[in-house]
Order: structure tokens, then C-alpha cells, then sequence
């Protein structure tokens, strides 16, 4: 037997939506007090590299991995101090973009699991630091 559900990457429209949705979430960064100090002043790069990040994971294949290797998530994060405060409000303001996609339902609610999944494993620094 096997699953011929579509990808959350084939639902969404491709690459392209996951662009879509990072621009809307760093447009929410670059107005916010708690994560805007945490982020470079040009913010493509990084753009760039969650968009591709993202649409992989999703089912997009080796988007990010063929161009910076592997994901390595903590590690890449740990020169910066993640708090419990900074992963819940980079949760809060990915939800918020992902609820202004349109994405049907059960794909918003699958992507909505991941953040809510991943965003507590990046914490490495304690609240009171």
C-alpha cells in the first residue's frame, strides 16, 4: 500500500509559497521589539535560507540541503541567545504568517505542528541570562 497524499510542499503551490511565507513573517520580524535585535540588518540571507529550509522539509527535496548542506538547525542558531521568550514569539509570529497563506486547513495545521514542534528545541539560553 502506499500513501498518494501530496506533499504539504505539492499543496501549497511549490517554492514559491514558502517564499511567500517567510516574506510575510519577516515583514512581522522586522517590526518586532523582541526578535528585530536578534537579526542582521539585511534580512535576505536569511530569508533565502528559511524559505529553502522550510520548503524542504515540506517535501520540496534537497532545495536547502543541496546549497548549504545540512540543516543542522542547532547548530547554526547557537551564536545567537534564544530564549524561551525569543522561540515563542518566533512561533507566534510564524503562525501569523502562516494563517495570512490561506493554506487549506489540515496543511496549515501540519505546518503550524512543526513550528510548534521545533521552536522549543532551539532554545539555548536560559530566561533569566
Amino acid at each position: 500500500m502506499t500513501d498518494d497524499t501530496p506533499t504539504v510542499f505539492a499543496q501549497v503551490g511549490g517554492e514559491a509559497a514558502f517564499h511567500a511565507l517567510v516574506d510575510d513573517f519577516y515583514t512581522a520580524v522586522e517590526q518586532d521589539p523582541v526578535l528585530r535585535p536578534h537579526y542582521p540588518d539585511d534580512l535576505e540571507r536569511g530569508k533565502r535560507h528559511l524559505a529553502q529550509f522550510l520548503a524542504q522539509y515540506f517535501g520540496g527535496g534537497p532545495i536547502y540541503s543541496q546549497r548549504h548542506g545540512h540543516p543542522r538547525l542547532r547548530m547554526r542558531h547557537a551564536p545567537f541567545a534564544i530564549t524561551e521568550r525569543e522561540a515563542l514569539r518566533w512561533a507566534q509570529l510564524m503562525a501569523g504568517a502562516i494563517g495570512a497563506q490561506g493554506w487549506p486547513e489540515p496543511v496549515a495545521r501540519e505546518v503550524l505542528e512543526y513550528v510548534a514542534r521545533s521552536a522549543p528545541h532551539m532554545i539555548n539560553t536560559p530566561l533569566d541570562a
